[in-house]
């Protein structure tokens, strides 16, 4: 009965997103248990202390080190009902840190430096996240991109990974910087 409970909400969540969710269905089918311990995480890096558009560049970063399939196209559409505008998504995802405005640049930028372990760039960014939105804030933005390079991951090792494909904002395709993991 909990399984058929879960697999509607799955079933919500592919309809909602137009996503394929295979691979949530796997998790599901091999252990309840294991289903939740998964679906619990994710949920941690959705705080409100920092700015939506600082936390989805951040997770979007981490998207785009694993994958640029529909991941990428997951992240930006959660974003985006999250209230980021339409270009600040664009440019998040071209690497243009001057239209991306300065919460997203900083949020996109020190992902990439922890990404890169280049802590003499982090370091001073991370000083910023913290004097703007405290310590509250640098943990939304660190486990947005922690965790946005969870289902990725999983994915593709369930055999559940795509190739790269477009990546569509607000209707209209949108070129993306695909990154190093």
């Amino acid at each position: 009965m909990l399984k058929a409970i879960l697999s509607r909400q799955i079933d919500k969540f592919e309809r909602d997103f137009n996503y394929d969710a295979a691979y949530m269905r796997d998790l599901l089918d091999a252990s309840v248990s294991k289903f939740f311990k998964f679906s619990f995480l994710p949920s941690l890096g959705h705080g409100r202390a920092a700015p939506p558009e600082a936390v989805a560049a951040a997770g979007i970063v981490g998207t785009l080190a694993e994958d640029c399939g529909p991941c990428t196209q997951i992240s930006v559409d959660i974003a985006a009902r999250g209230g980021v505008k339409p270009d600040v998504l664009r440019a998040i995802l071209a690497g243009d840190l001057a239209a991306m405005g300065e919460a997203a640049s900083l949020g996109y930028r020190f992902a990439r430096a922890v990404l890169a372990r280049d802590m003499e760039e982090a370091d001073p960014l991370r000083d910023e996240i913290l004097k703007r939105w405290g310590k509250a804030g640098l943990v939304d933005i660190s486990l947005s991109l922690t965790t946005a390079r969870m289902y990725p991951t999983l994915k593709y090792g369930l055999g559940h990974g795509k190739a790269c494909s477009r990546v569509v904002v607000a209707g209209a395709d949108a070129p993306f910087q695909k990154l190093a993991a």
